[in-house]
């Protein structure tokens, strides 16, 4: 039995519709310190309303989230000081420069040391040649990589990331997952994340939660998720034909 201290993020019979539509259906799953967890499945599955939850931007109709032991809801501010949220869809003001921006954000954090800190950030998501320049000139996947230093800047022991190496080409994607893994190893921070890309998930992740229509259909390793949703004795994982085996049953 996990003690409390161990479990990051519990969640017991969480429930949101919004009108008629359901986005999360009694979803209960913990995550334990130091995991890497991919939370996955269909558009509309129900991923965006788990993760707003727990950033408490969202309240339940039904169930509870717990961060650290603690309720969510009774402690938020408080245990929110430990997290930090990583989308490529949060714009960042365009016509700042990339320290500029990572520095208002490391004041607002309270971050000591801020410069050195943003400096060895820039240097391991490799935008150092790209300190000085304005946002609008970044491309998407650069953008998307220094939303990655802004998550790791507060050193959080919860991270939440969206779909993390979003519009990156493969090179720099690969380069990213594996800087992921690195951080995480040395930082021991516990990660949840969404990604469409199964092989990312796959590589990365040491265990994978697969929701479908608001539910959990299958939790465990990849290869253990493959094995359950396709109902085939596999060898090795493949997330992908799960995804569109789920995607194919929606449609």
């Amino acid at each position: 039995m996990l003690k409390a201290i161990d479990t990051v993020v519990k969640v017991e019979g969480l429930t949101k519709s919004f009108g008629r539509f359901r986005a999360v259906d009694d979803v209960a799953f913990q995550v334990t310190r130091g995991e890497m967890v991919g939370l996955v499945g269909p558009n509309g599955a129900g991923k965006t309303t788990i993760i707003h939850t727990l950033l408490g931007l969202i309240t339940p109709d039904a169930g509870r989230a717990s961060l650290f032991g603690e309720d969510l809801f009774s402690a938020r501010s408080r245990l929110l000081q430990k997290v930090n949220f990583c989308s490529p869809y949060v714009n960042f003001p365009n016509r700042l420069t990339v320290t500029e921006n990572l520095r208002i954000y490391a004041k607002l954090y309270g971050v000591t040391s801020a410069s050195q800190e943003i400096a060895e950030l820039l240097n391991t998501f490799r935008l150092s040649a790209l300190a000085d320049r304005v946002v609008s000139r970044l491309s998407s996947g650069e953008v998307t990589r220094m939303a990655l230093c802004k998550a790791f800047l507060s050193k959080p022991d919860l991270l939440l990331l969206d779909e993390p190496t979003a519009y990156m080409d493969p090179f720099a994607a690969k380069q990213t997952r594996a800087t992921l893994v690195d951080m995480q190893r040395q930082r021991g921070v516990t990660i949840l994340l969404t990604s469409h890309n199964m092989r990312e998930v796959q590589e990365i992740c040491d265990r994978v939660i697969l929701l479908d229509h608001g539910r959990i259909v299958a939790s465990g390793s990849a290869i253990d998720i493959t094995r359950s949703v396709l109902r085939e004795d596999r060898e090795a994982a493949a997330l992908d034909e799960v995804f569109l085996h789920l995607a194919a049953r929606s449609s």
